[in-house]
């Protein structure tokens, strides 16, 4: 007992000790809410704390040449939400006078004659490669499969062919009771309402965002989250969200005063477009694929195909990675490691970044698929650019093709843009996403490797640092306040961005690098003068040194011996010696 007693006695304290400590950490929590501006959710703070740390690091991206501040100024106009002010054109009368109710871009197509369900080819489209198509679409379910390939073997009807078998995949046709050849005429009259001649906003960029999404939504992490109806809606989605795409920006659509911006109020003009010409196809003949859903059903749908396609603005982009960023801070997983997303806005949040991951993957696929991806975007960019030179305009970011540095971009999107993003989506389902994340460094080291290097040689001690910026990403996002290591930033200039200042010399065009080069030569001339003169002032001084050690060898000598030796020991004689030689 008398043991006993003052365990308890230590025990009672340390208990008493553990609670005010609570006490006062719950107290420091009251304060920080009494004074945090509660009117702005949490996701709304992490987004202007991202946009504010991106806009730091752009600015430094733009300081290092014209090509950095192009890649900037694309980045900054597309992904924040940022609009340039251009003076826009009054509507001509004929453009006044026409109906705004109307849905421009739909047209009317017949594929319901030759369909029945005898007739229907395997994969849902007549094509002479059945076999070679088969082979291709083995690859279903994984992250990388060759939509090229499968357009080439489809008959130029990849995202057809990819929704049948999708759908056919997910056993979706027979749960909610889709007529198969009514399925077949939605699928391939949306396809035809995409643009073939658009080199990069095409049907085949709907069916690689659509086996994209796919493929996500079967990650085991997600296994059993999502219920049948939000999986329908996601692929519908996806297969619609850029249907009737004319080829330019949303931005090019609000300077030009086109019909479309002025129906949408210049809000995501696109992307509204491209959701009412989807759902307005299901009116058209035995093309309604939600014939035999409830009322209720459909309206659940709706409602999440409309968030989806709408996320897949671009100028979203930092709010819905603030959304997810959050998320990942706050997940919840069970034992076997499936997230748990209990409510509806929960799952929607992840469905939303489930397609904008979808539609920014062109970088996580294989080198050879992402290289084409690349060259058919500036294709459509250039295009665009050429319009707008013919107009009059101003050319927008990386729509120029004189002056675009395609590998650049390339790099640059990755480091700022998708790196982020996917590394969160991999935070969120880790560890499912690691071979995507691999791909994606390897891609990026190879666009990096391209970029043209500048004639002149880096200055001496840099070369670790050249090849160090080269290996990692230059872009990383924190919810964790860092206003010291930010001022820390500021104070010395020793960011990642200045070491890819030095990556990035000699990336102007000719007559800047011709300065340069002329500039790199005369410095080098001054370095070697300079050199010289050092050479000659050390020989100089190694001559006198000769001379005096010499006058003082020969002092000691014509001293004689006895004076030496009564007046220094041989040991304060070396000592003199060794300190008169460390003077000299």
């Amino acid at each position: 007992m008398l043991i006993k007693e003052p365990l308890n006695v230590q025990m009672e304290e340390t208990y008493q000790q553990m609670a005010r400590e609570t006490l006062e950490e719950l107290d420091w929590c009251l304060d920080q809410l009494e004074t945090i501006q509660t009117h702005r959710s949490v996701s709304e703070m992490a987004s202007n704390k991202f946009k504010r740390m991106l806009n730091r690091e752009l600015s430094h991206l733009s300081e290092m040449s014209r090509s950095g501040n192009q890649v900037s100024e694309y980045i900054s106009t597309t992904f924040l939400d940022k609009q340039n002010e251009v003076e826009i054109p009054s509507p001509t009368l004929r453009e006044r006078e026409k109906p705004m109710c109307h849905i421009s871009g739909v047209k009317k197509l017949t594929h319901s004659s030759s369909l029945s369900n005898s007739t229907l080819p395997r994969f849902g489209v007549k094509t002479e490669h059945e076999d070679a198509l088969a082979r291709e679409l083995n690859d279903l379910n994984k992250w990388g499969l060759n939509i090229f390939r499968v357009a080439e073997f489809s008959n130029n009807r990849p995202l057809s062919c990819i929704m049948f078998a999708i759908f056919q995949e997910r056993d979706l046709l027979k749960t909610f009771r889709i007529p198969v050849d009514t399925f077949v005429t939605y699928v391939m009259t949306l396809e035809d309402h995409y643009h073939a001649n658009v080199a990069y906003h095409n049907s085949l960029h709907a069916a690689d965002v659509t086996q994209s999404t796919h493929v996500l939504l079967s990650t085991p992490a997600l296994d059993a989250v999502f219920t049948d109806l939000e999986i329908l809606a996601a692929l519908f989605a996806a297969a619609i969200h850029d249907v009737d795409h004319p080829g330019v920006s949303n931005q090019f659509l609000i300077n030009t005063n086109s019909e479309l911006a002025l129906m949408y109020n210049d809000e995501s003009v696109l992307e509204n477009h491209h959701l009412a010409v989807g759902f307005k196809l299901l009116h058209e003949d035995n093309c309604d694929i939600f014939q035999n859903l409830s009322k209720r059903q459909r309206q659940s749908l709706r409602k999440l195909v409309i968030d989806m396609v709408l996320a897949t603005d671009m100028s979203k982009h930092m709010s819905l990675l603030a959304d997810l960023k959050t998320m990942v801070e706050t997940k919840k997983v069970t034992s076997s490691g499936v997230l748990l997303l209990d409510h509806y806005t929960d799952r929607i949040q992840v469905l939303r970044n489930m397609v904008h991951c979808a539609d920014l993957s062109n970088p996580t696929k294989p080198l050879a698929v992402y290289r084409q991806w690349t060259e058919r975007i500036m294709e459509e960019f250039f295009r665009q650019g050429d319009k707008e030179r013919e107009r009059g305009m101003e050319i927008s970011p990386m729509c120029d093709k004189h002056t675009a540095s395609v590998e650049k971009s390339q790099v640059g999107f990755i480091d700022y843009i998708v790196h982020p993003l996917w590394e969160t989506w991999g935070d969120l389902v880790h560890p499912d996403a690691q071979d995507i994340l691999d791909t994606l460094e390897d891609n990026r080291d190879w666009y990096q490797s391209t970029i043209p290097q500048s004639p002149s040689p880096p200055p001496v001690g840099q070369d670790k640092e050249l090849n160090a910026c080269m290996d990692k990403f230059q872009f990383e996002l924190t919810l964790e306040e860092s206003s010291e290591r930010e001022q820390g930033e500021e104070g010395d200039k020793s960011t990642p961005n200045h070491v890819a200042q030095d990556c990035s010399q000699g990336e102007e065009d000719d007559e800047e690098g011709k300065k340069e080069e002329e500039e790199d030569i005369m410095a080098e001339e001054e370095n070697e003068d300079i050199i010289e003169e050092e050479d000659e002032v050390a020989m100089e001084e190694e001559e006198q040194e000769e001379e005096q050690e010499e006058e003082l060898k020969s002092h000691l000598e014509v001293r004689p011996d006895k004076e030496r030796l009564s007046d220094t020991s041989p040991v304060e004689e070396e000592e003199d010696s060794s300190s008169q030689a460390d003077d000299t």
